[in-house]
């Protein structure tokens, strides 16, 4: 019964972004770069909803954290640690409930899988997006390409870095930082 609630809720959130993408081209055209930054953050939201179903996966070359990369002091270089304690302390927080550990959830080996798929989606969509950025810049459109760069570091590339740096943290936890280890897997 629950999965079918799924199904229904990712269906109804497939139309509704389908019929907005729509009516957003019939505004914008076709060719507005703006219509497909939307259709980005449309791609976030149907891999978040579709998450009860099927989980997106890292491609097995980089899924693997070092639990050493907890460690690393680059992440403070790059700001990403900074970047986590934003999303922890202001409403961002409430995007992705499923990546943080709560009272009632202990669960590392779920947390684990929820951290992954959620790294997932933003690499997918970071890998999806940046065709198109590179498409509008050949086109000309400057300023729009420089603003779609920072939007792909902020929604995507530096969501993965944290992610990545959350998951080597769990594995350093979890006592696994004898050999480079990938915390439990998301299911084949």
């Amino acid at each position: 019964m629950k999965s079918w609630r799924n199904v229904g809720k990712l269906t109804l959130e497939a139309a509704v972004f389908g019929i907005g993408f729509v009516m957003l081209a019939r505004v914008l055209g076709f060719q507005s770069p703006w219509l497909w930054l939307q259709a980005m953050f449309f791609f976030l939201g149907l891999a978040k909803t579709a998450q009860p179903l099927f989980m997106l996966r890292m491609p097995s070359a980089i899924r693997a954290v070092s639990p050493q990369a907890a460690a690393s002091r680059r992440h403070d270089w790059l700001g990403v640690r900074r970047f986590g304690e934003f999303l922890r302390n202001s409403p961002n927080r409430h995007l992705n409930r499923s990546v943080y550990l709560t009272k009632g959830r202990r669960n590392f080996a779920d947390l684990s899988r929820q951290l992954e798929s959620s790294e997932a989606i933003h690499f997918w969509a970071a890998v999806l997006f940046t065709p198109y950025i590179a498409y509008i810049g050949f086109k000309g459109y400057i300023a729009e390409t420089v603003l779609f760069l920072v939007i792909q570091v902020v929604f995507n590339i530096y969501p993965v870095l944290h992610l990545r740096l959350v998951r080597a943290r769990l594995s350093h936890l979890l006592g696994e930082d004898k050999r480079r280890v990938m915390v439990p897997s998301l299911p084949n």
